[in-house]
């Protein structure tokens, strides 16, 4: 089997999927599933479908290319605010997306009415995450300039938490989101049907006893691939953490100083090491490097340790006994590390089937997906 590689378990997926969709079902919040993080992967979408989300979304018009020509016709949503430079492509492959700028509805107002169709608006505030977001104060100025737009339909509104600032929502960000979703129908007249209240760092609130109020979606993605909060790190129980696994190939094994000779280090770091040169340590490298993924995002098997990195090389110390060459390593990762393997045109995917652990599939970052038997 080719490395480096990530073995993707979509039974996994699906079961983060249909538990999590459950759980919220209960509250009134139905989900979104994101799959910025896995590059718009079909059978990843598919997997979340399957789950039960009600629709997709994704921050990249290339995933959503890539979901469409898989044959996908489920809802997709566009996250990150449209480029005006893609108003055309926008309306042509998504049914509705996420804007904060009249400008660029007003392009896609205009590429609408060209393609013969209506598109969805979803209007992003902004509630102290302080990326996108129009202020609370202008959101029903701008609502009101988007109903009397044809080619557009005003859908509902959305914010973002925990992405930038890092800071969890709380019941009373969520209650003011609430408010407004009812001050913008008193001064617009329609329902919103979607008032979206951010992503996975939303689930302990949406799952919490308060009331969930107007609350009527949540956008999933890191919850549902890796199966924990990101504000904590901690699993979500009854979710697999596991659902992706990174494996590496070592292509040297030996035993070597545990600092390089003092001439060979940069003399700032010569000054800065405060314990003698005077151990050696049993050293594996493998072939994967800062081009292939976050290596910070990386868990070490139990007995290994992170040395450092290059562009082509992880360097890793053990306690136990050396591997010899041509040993595939397997690693837990983080949400920062699968975004860079899945987008690494090097690192193979490799599916493994919801009916059983049996590998279907080997699918190269740039060939053409096809879907599972």
């Amino acid at each position: 089997m080719s490395t480096p590689r990530i073995e993707v378990d979509l039974s996994k997926i699906r079961h983060n999927t249909k538990t999590v969709v459950e759980r919220l079902k209960t509250r009134g919040i139905s989900v979104t599933g994101v799959t910025k993080a896995v590059c718009g992967h079909p059978a990843i979408a598919k997997a979340m479908l399957g789950g039960g989300t009600l629709g997709l979304a994704d921050a990249r018009l290339s995933n959503v290319q890539r979901l469409r020509t898989a044959g996908l016709t489920s809802p997709i949503t566009l996250i990150r605010t449209p480029l005006l430079s893609q108003a055309n492509e926008v309306v042509q492959l998504c049914e509705a997306s996420y804007n904060t700028e009249p400008v660029v509805i007003a392009a896609l107002a205009d590429a609408a009415i060209r393609e013969n169709t209506t598109h969805g608006i979803i209007l992003m505030v902004e509630m102290g995450d302080l990326r996108e977001g129009i202020l609370p104060e202008n959101l029903a100025t701008i609502a009101r300039h988007v109903m009397n737009m044809p080619g557009v339909a005003l859908k509902g509104i959305g914010s973002n938490f925990a992405c930038l600032s890092g800071i969890a929502p709380n019941a009373s960000k969520m209650a003011a989101l609430c408010d407004l979703a009812t001050e913008t129908e008193g001064a617009c007249g329609p329902f919103l049907k979607t008032v979206s209240g951010g992503g996975s760092a939303s689930l302990p609130w949406a799952l919490g006893g308060q009331s969930t109020g107007r609350i009527s979606d949540l956008r999933l993605g890191e919850a549902i691939l890796l199966g924990v909060d990101p504000v904590t790190g901690d699993q979500i129980g009854g979710l697999y953490k596991d659902a992706f696994t990174l494996v590496a190939e070592v292509i040297e094994t030996d035993t070597k100083p545990v600092f390089p000779p003092a001439n060979f280090v940069d003399p700032v770091l010569v000054r800065l090491r405060l314990v003698p040169n005077s151990g050696y340590t049993t050293r594996l490298l493998l072939a994967i490097g800062h081009q292939d993924t976050d290596v910070s995002g990386l868990s070490m098997p139990s007995g290994h340790s992170f040395v450092g990195a290059t562009s082509d090389h992880l360097i890793i110390c053990t306690n136990r006994s050396p591997l010899p060459v041509g040993t595939e390593m397997r690693f837990q990762i983080n949400y920062s590390a699968l975004m860079h393997a899945m987008a690494a045109p090097d690192i193979e995917t490799k599916l493994l089937s919801d009916r059983s652990p049996k590998l279907l599939r080997n699918i190269q970052g740039t060939s053409q997906d096809l879907a599972l038997v």
